[in-house]
């Protein structure tokens, strides 16, 4: 463990080591149940919470998955609480495919390794070490906060955000604003401007399976309703449509803010030019632009002379806010009548204005740590446990602030190979999110 000058151990001398230490507990998420689960990052969360006072609790929804939910006493108790939260699971990783372990927590080239590094127990380190350093000096925020470290966010959070919402919604009694992943890291325009991009909308999502039933027959003779043919068909169709562009009010101020950064008038309807000004970040931005439906699985058949009597596919959906049954529509137009479609997983969109007092922190703490940082909103593509938060009245926003290099793929970590985060933009985050507590 590192530490400052004068003895005293800081939140920027702690966050590198709180990170590593995460990483190397390994809380896969399959999907299945057939992981580690989150419940030792859970516990390793809580000791480091009740070593500077506080009581956390450990919530397991079935076993082995975990979450710690704690609350922090502010200075005005009259006021409405503020929700951090961050998810303990990660999706998993192929040790093989990386130049460094995914769960060896390295410290290399100025960057943390390891899965997990940004997507998030970067935030996970970063909140745990600012709150540690308020509470080691006596710090109390200016109101209460709740800290809820959550399971199965990659999964869509059924067993973390969503069972203590619907199970333990005491936990967040007065809260009323949140900040969890996915916003408040940077884009660097020029030497004179950097954005950073607070998510303050996110896509709704509805993973289907797709089933075509036809004649099942000797694979040597002529069949007309081959569910196989059929099926490929119609997914075929889906992965090449497109759908229209509609512009949401995050989107349209994104877009603002990138017409005068870039000093050209941007065309929604056009936005190759402007998108490959983006770099990495284009491939979390430019999808916001249209509902969209993505095959990813094939099934049929048991054997090669045989055609089945059934195919399906699996389809990752994702909607606009405003826009779902526009896009269940269209979906179901493009897909056809021969096929039957269920939704096995669904979970809405949500969008909030880039305005009020808690934004105005955010804009606040970021130009403090960076003079040339313009906040600006903008939407995620996935989706995030905001969507459980959303149904408590909790007004969410990404604020996990980062101030990254610019050659850095940032939008590639995201369950990419060779995740990692810069040791720079860990301690600025810290620094952000002490100042960014002290305005909120």
């Amino acid at each position: 463990m590192s530490e400052s000058k004068n003895g005293t151990v800081t939140g920027e001398d702690e966050v590198v080591d709180l990170c590593s230490e995460l990483i190397r507990i390994d809380t896969s998420n399959y999907g299945d149940h057939s992981g580690p689960g989150e419940r030792a990052a859970a516990e390793y969360v809580a000791e480091k919470l009740a070593e500077v006072g506080l009581a956390p609790e450990i919530f397991e929804s079935r076993q082995g998955r975990a979450s710690t939910v704690a609350r922090i006493e502010g200075e005005d108790r009259s006021r409405p609480a503020l929700l951090i939260h961050g998810h303990l699971d990660v999706v998993p990783a192929n040790a093989d495919d990386w130049t460094r372990h995914p769960f060896s927590g390295e410290v290399a080239d100025g960057c943390v390794w390891g899965r997990g590094a940004v997507d998030m127990k970067d935030m996970d380190a970063m909140t745990l070490a600012v709150v540690r350093d308020r509470l080691r000096t006596g710090r109390k925020p200016p109101r209460d906060i709740v800290l809820a470290f959550l399971a199965d966010e990659e999964a869509g959070g059924v067993f973390g955000a969503r069972h203590l919402v619907d199970n333990h919604r005491g936990l967040f009694d007065g809260v009323t604003e949140a900040i969890g992943e996915v916003g408040g890291f940077s884009f660097t325009v020029n030497e004179n401007l950097r954005l950073y991009l607070i998510e303050t909308a996110e896509k709704g999502m509805h993973w289907m399976r797709l089933t075509v039933d036809g004649t099942a027959g000797h694979g040597s003779m002529t069949n007309k309703d081959n569910a196989i043919t059929e099926l490929c068909e119609a997914v075929a169709r889906l992965g090449r449509h497109e759908f229209p562009v509609r512009v949401t009010k995050s989107v349209r101020g994104f877009l603002d803010e990138l017409s005068d950064a870039f000093g050209v008038e941007l065309d929604p309807e056009d936005m190759e030019t402007t998108l490959a000004k983006l770099g990495g970040v284009a491939r979390m931005i430019g999808t916001t632009l249209r509902n969209t439906a993505a095959p990813t699985m094939l099934g049929a058949g048991y054997k090669v002379n045989v055609i089945p009597g059934q195919a399906t596919a699996h389809v990752d959906g994702r909607f606009l806010p405003g826009y779902e049954e526009e896009f269940l529509a269209e979906l179901d137009t493009v897909l056809g009548p021969r096929v039957k479609r269920e939704t096995l997983h669904s979970d809405k969109a949500l969008e909030t204005g880039f305005d009020g007092s808690l934004v105005e922190a955010m804009q606040s703490a970021l130009k403090a740590e960076d003079p040339i940082a313009r906040a600006v909103p903008y939407m995620l593509s996935g989706g995030t446990d905001a969507k459980s938060f959303d149904d408590l009245g909790i007004r969410c926003f990404g604020f996990a602030p980062l101030q990254l290099p610019p050659e850095l793929d940032f939008a590639g970590m995201f369950h990419g190979v060779d995740e990692r985060v810069p040791v720079d933009g860990l301690r600025f985050g810290v620094r952000v999110l002490d100042r960014f507590i002290d305005n909120s």
